[in-house]
């Protein structure tokens, strides 16, 4: 038997040991490439609102996913990740989210990626399924945002935040200011592009500049740029299209982040600062799917949100967010009683105040109260939002970003 089992032996070794010269090393492969980082992010919430209106916006047709989260409990958007080193030269990431829509849960490919880690002179790659890296608060997953909802400018010109597939390209500067520069490559399959057919429908550049003010706080500026082309981009109502937009979309991006914590350790205390200005071109032709009335549609939106967020003592925040939107449309042949006069209906501006405390029991547990007065509607009256939320990390998770 003994003997048997060493014919066996060399018999599964011989090939390894013909077709691997006798000098070869190694290979240098991290040991988590057999050992992904595995995390699951519980996340849920009850809802209560006080108008019963559908969600929609003067002078702006919303994208997918915008309808507001279910009344009462939700599952909301929990997320299963896997991370590893492949080998020296690359690093995969992949998410998978459950969601609640409509109180039907969809599984979705979130991000599937790979990512460079050793390319010369400060580049980096990144291709796949992403989220893009425009603006401040757009790559970051649902769980790390500060308050339960996107805000409001990202929910009327990005459908909350902008996924597609495509190729990034960044250049860190090797100087003592943070200085980042990058653009993407992408098929156009995340709003206010949409999936046209072959090829690069929609592209990203974006420029970041940062550093310290002191040994206790740090700033941060930055500009994107994103252009798109859409065919027969799609608005649904209750499930069922009703409107087609075709032609480009143009949209410009400021950020500014301020964070400041004693001595830069943020563990007791830390206070962070956001805002964001988004301004928008649209110009093509809008289409009622329903009736096929057709009218020539230029749009010009704008709109930004601030938020404070200040950890006031150990596992205990409170934050505030304000954020507007302001529409001036032109639409050549508006047609009354479908979804395209809603592009007429621009006067005033659409805004939303947010008040939000949490409590972390640790860094893998979280509880969030937040109160929204929401006046965005298309009939302009208030709603008042209550929104309790539960995040809970189960598993390795990276850091997020500064």
């Amino acid at each position: 038997m003994n003997f048997l089992r060493r014919i066996i032996i060399c018999a599964a070794v011989l090939p390894i040991a013909i077709t691997t010269p006798a000098n070869a090393q190694p290979e240098n492969t991290a040991s988590s490439s057999f050992n992904p980082k595995i995390s699951l992010i519980l996340q849920g919430s009850y809802t209560d609102f006080s108008s019963a209106e559908e969600a929609s916006i003067p002078g702006f047709l919303l994208g997918p996913e915008t309808e507001f989260r279910s009344k009462g409990f939700s599952l909301g958007e929990s997320e299963l990740s896997l991370e590893a080193a492949v080998d020296d030269m690359f690093r995969g990431w992949a998410t998978v989210a459950f969601e609640d829509e409509a109180g039907e849960t969809e599984v979705v490919v979130e991000e599937a990626y790979l990512e460079t880690l050793s390319l010369p002179y400060g580049l980096g790659v990144k291709f796949g399924r992403f989220f893009s890296d425009i603006g401040y608060q757009n790559r970051q997953h649902s769980h790390a945002w500060d308050f339960a909802d996107a805000p409001l400018v990202y929910r009327a010109m990005l459908a909350n935040k902008l996924r597609d597939d495509g190729i990034q390209v960044r250049w860190l500067a090797p100087t003592d200011l943070f200085m980042e520069f990058g653009a993407e490559a992408l098929r156009g399959i995340g709003y206010p592009a949409n999936d046209s057919g072959d090829g690069i429908n929609s592209w990203t550049a974006f420029a970041r500049i940062g550093g310290d003010l002191s040994a206790s706080s740090s700033w941060r500026l930055g500009y994107s740029r994103f252009e798109a082309d859409a065919e027969l981009r799609e608005v649904e109502d209750e499930g069922t299209p009703v409107h087609g937009f075709t032609g480009s979309s143009h949209l410009n991006v400021v950020d500014a982040v301020y964070k400041w914590a004693p001595n830069g350790n943020s563990r007791n205390r830390n206070f962070a600062l956001h805002f964001e200005y988004f301004d928008r071109e649209e110009s093509g032709q809008v289409e009622d799917l329903q009736s096929g009335d057709q009218s020539d549609y230029q749009g010009t939106q704008n709109g930004f949100y601030i938020q404070g967020i200040y950890q006031f003592m150990p596992r205990w925040r409170a934050g505030l967010r304000y954020g507007r939107l302001n529409a001036d449309n032109q639409v050549s042949n508006p047609v009354a009683g479908t979804i395209l006069s809603e592009l007429e209906d621009d006067d005033g501006r659409a805004e939303r105040s947010s008040i939000m405390a949490d409590y972390s029991r640790s860094e893998f547990s979280r509880f969030r109260l937040q109160f929204n007065r929401d006046e965005s509607r298309q009939d302009n009256d208030p709603d008042n939002q209550v929104i309790l939320q539960y995040i809970h990390s189960l598993g390795a998770h990276p850091a997020h970003q500064f």
